[in-house]
């Protein structure tokens, strides 16, 4: 089954129900978490919610472009509608536990991973989504983030056409090599 998970775009109506909603977040509290902390935070937006995230990205989009009109980034509000559900991704960052950083971070995209990887197994397709306006201030306000909480993305989950073709993907071979032991010179 994992082997035909694959990143959709856009996504159409039906979205996961409340009771798969819930069996998706229940797969991303099974993701590694070094010392427990539960590092995920989570904010779904749906039906008309997304009208104002769309907003938020045209007013983002606008003021990083002053000398255009504010209309020339309405395009940018259908972002919102590519998929019937929007889940914003965040990392809740503890600097008190000891536990670096990253690994924090990683956590984050472990449970985003095992996220993708439920609503693939319940028939959904997801994309998951990064860029400018995700490590925007104004959205990570709008979305009512704790100043500790970095959001890093966004899950758009929904169904897929049924036409989506099949993307060829490298062999694995191209990254993976075996270790033998022996110290290399650019460590010596």
């Amino acid at each position: 089954m994992l082997l035909s998970r694959r990143s959709h775009w856009p996504l159409a109506e039906p979205a996961p129900r409340d009771a798969e909603l819930d069996l998706i977040f229940d797969a991303a509290m099974r993701a590694p978490d070094h010392g427990k902390l539960r590092p995920w935070r989570f904010v779904v937006v749906r039906g008309e919610a997304r009208g104002a995230l769309g907003d938020v990205l045209v007013d983002i989009a606008a003021s990083r472009t002053p000398d255009s009109p504010r209309e020339a980034h309405a395009h940018r509000r259908n972002r919102a509608f590519a998929a019937p559900l929007v889940i914003a991704l965040a990392a809740s960052i503890s600097h008190s536990e000891g536990i670096p950083e990253v690994e924090q971070v990683l956590a984050l995209g472990a449970a985003t991973m095992n996220m993708l990887n439920a609503i693939h197994a319940l028939g959904y397709g997801g994309f998951w989504a990064t860029g400018a306006d995700s490590y925007d201030a104004r959205v990570h306000d709008a979305l009512g983030f704790a100043d500790n909480e970095r959001v890093l993305g966004f899950l758009f989950v929904g169904t897929p056409p049924e036409t989506a073709a099949e993307k060829s993907r490298p062999p694995h071979t191209d990254y993976v090599r075996e270790w033998s032991g022996a110290t290399s010179a650019a460590t010596q």
